[in-house]
């Protein structure tokens, strides 16, 4: 007995000492869920930063951001808009989620794949977007049909596109409103940061947590901008004047909503992301850190762009720099693990969560490699010129170029014979991945017809498969091009198809020209006369034609329909029976069984 109880005392003193740890250590603080907000500007770069070196703009506002952000300096995204748009609202690559292009019936986000604002909501957030959507115009692709509970939105590619309300201009504008389309007051970017603040107060108020998704759709062009943006560089070319004061205009508003969420004690709470959807489309002629390329290109300068995040609240590392190579898809995911939010069972992703970096429990992320690729008016194919793929520091460009760009950041000494190694692993593992998407690259997407979410379809040239007319201003040149629309008949019956080459509120007949429109920044041109004396459409093996009279604005024509997915086509053609173009507007309803 005598020689246990030394060892007893000793066992109790242990853990009494144990004890004592725990409860002298601090316990690990876990931060609540946050407020999200989302902000991404549209053709801005990597270099149209003052913090990044721009010798002409400034950014005050967006510096101070930088300065309290962690910062990811080799985070890529796709050359062009929809998709990266695609890619940052699932974590999923552009091929496999269906948005690849910026129109052509590419635009199409597959409803297979949740978006972040879905699995948000599920998760108990309120959602709200306001800016620039360019996923789908149409049931089931809106912002509304997509888990976001407020939208403020303009469609397609940019202000004025061929979805867009007619002679839309950044100035007082009327965008698509909770399903209605509705006039606004003030400058473009103005009005959709000002009704983010206005919805995100409510939200608080209501002791809501909220998701804000923020897309402006400026520095995109055309450059229109209030002019006391544009004075400081009136000595550059006005499209870089104007371009930059777009740029400025949004620093002004990154100032106000910091503004915002110090007077509203939401700043702390708040996990606040920035980024660009690609690399620049105007700002290279002034600075582009050192990189080869700009929008639409595969080298570094088209894809690689900013990403800031900030949470004071929430734990995080210190603010620096994170040289890891990461992208679009990755937004998604680590989002969804700072949230603390379990996608459903059997939700994959593309990307990975960077979450554990963000937070100082890993130092690096695993070793990867990605894959950017998109469709630039074409059918993608197995490289075929539009495809780059990342390995740490290497680019394999085009199946072909080899660059290390930290050696190389201009990428002008192409490597490729001098390590074939490096360019086979990079080939291998471009096989691997076309391999998976390859089997639906293909496939369109249709928009639905006669369904109760959207009662009167309007369809417009940006969802012809694979053709380009997505601009106002191609339909005024009255560009000779039609195409076919992928749809969905909601449900059996009569159909009323209207026919239209001008919108309804342009008002005009379909073979009248129409005057030039002077903005407030810049002018539209005038749109030219059509020979038009006929107008027909094709669904499936059904036809209809009907004679246009010269004063006619609209083709009404009446079709029987079965339920199921079909092709639609449509044409306007001369007195000679020569197809001159297809209609640019149709506006489809279900009229009754």
């Amino acid at each position: 007995m005598s020689a246990r109880v030394p060892l007893a005392r000793r066992f109790l003193a242990f853990a009494g000492a144990c004890l004592a740890v725990v409860l002298l250590s601090p316990p690990k603080v876990v931060a609540a869920p946050p407020n999200i907000i989302l902000l991404m500007t549209d053709d801005q770069g990597y270099g149209d930063l003052s913090v990044h070196g721009n010798p002409e703009l400034r950014t005050p506002h967006l510096d101070r951001l930088h300065a309290a952000s962690l910062r990811f300096t080799d985070f890529h995204v796709a050359p062009m808009c929809t998709p990266t748009r695609g890619q940052l609202l699932t974590g999923i690559d552009a091929l496999r989620n269906g948005a690849m292009n910026v129109s052509s019936g590419r635009t199409l986000l597959r409803t297979e794949f949740p978006t972040l604002a879905t699995l948000l909501r599920a998760g108990g957030y309120r959602t709200g977007v306001f800016g620039k959507w360019h996923l789908g115009d149409n049931h089931p692709y809106r912002p509304e049909d997509r888990g976001f509970d407020e939208t403020l939105w303009l469609p397609s590619s940019h202000t004025p596109s061929a979805a867009d309300y007619w002679n839309n201009d950044y100035f007082d504008d009327v965008y698509r409103h909770n399903g209605v389309r509705e006039a606004f007051s003030g400058y473009c970017t103005d009005v959709f940061f000002e009704a983010a603040k206005q919805w995100m107060r409510a939200c608080h108020e209501r002791g809501q947590r909220f998701f804000c998704y923020l897309p402006t759709n400026a520095p995109h062009g055309p450059l229109f901008v209030p002019d006391r943006y544009r004075e400081p560089y009136r000595h550059l070319p006005r499209p870089l004047a104007s371009f930059f004061g777009m740029i400025a205009n949004i620093d002004e508003n990154v100032g106000r909503l910091e503004a915002f969420l110090r007077e509203t004690g939401l700043r702390e709470d708040t996990l606040l992301i920035f980024l660009t959807d690609n690399g620049t489309a105007t700002g290279e002629t002034v600075w582009n850190v050192g990189m080869r390329g700009k929008k639409i290109s595969l080298y570094d300068g088209g894809h690689r762009v900013p990403l800031f995040v900030r949470w004071p609240g929430g734990g995080l590392r210190p603010p620096g720099d994170l040289p890891d190579l990461t992208a679009v898809q990755d937004v998604v995911p680590t989002v969804l693990e700072l949230c603390g939010i379990e996608p459903p069972a059997g939700t994959r992703f593309d990307g990975v969560s960077l979450a554990g970096l963000l937070r100082g429990e890993a130092d690096r992320l695993p070793d990867r490699k990605l894959v950017v690729q998109f469709s630039r008016m074409n059918r993608p194919q197995p490289w075929a010129g539009d495809a780059t793929v990342l390995w740490n520091r290497w680019r394999l460009v085009n199946h072909a170029e080899l660059y290390h760009i930290g050696h190389d950041p201009g990428q002008t000494n192409d490597l490729a014979a001098a390590h074939p190694e490096v360019v086979q692993a990079l080939r291998s593992h471009y096989a691997q991945w076309w391999a998976g998407v390859a089997p639906r690259v293909n496939e369109f997407s249709p928009i639905t017809v006669g369904a109760d979410a959207e009662p009167q379809t309007m369809l417009t040239p940006c969802d012809w498969q694979d053709t380009f007319l997505d601009q106002q201003a191609q339909i005024r040149r009255g560009e000779r091009k039609n195409g076919d629309w992928a749809i969905n008949v909601a449900r059996p019956g009569v159909y009323e198809f209207q026919l239209r080459r001008w919108p309804y509120e342009a008002d005009t007949a379909i073979a009248t020209g129409l005057p030039s429109y002077q903005g407030v920044d810049g002018t539209y041109p005038a749109g030219a006369t059509l020979a038009v004396a006929a107008a027909g459409l094709r669904i499936g093996d059904i036809e209809r034609t009907a004679k246009v009279r010269p004063d006619e604005k609209t083709v009404t024509l009446h079709v029987r329909l079965p339920a199921g997915r079909t092709t639609l086509r449509t044409w306007f053609a001369d007195e000679e029976g020569e197809e001159i173009c297809g209609a640019y507007y149709v506006y489809a309803r279900w009229t009754g069984p």
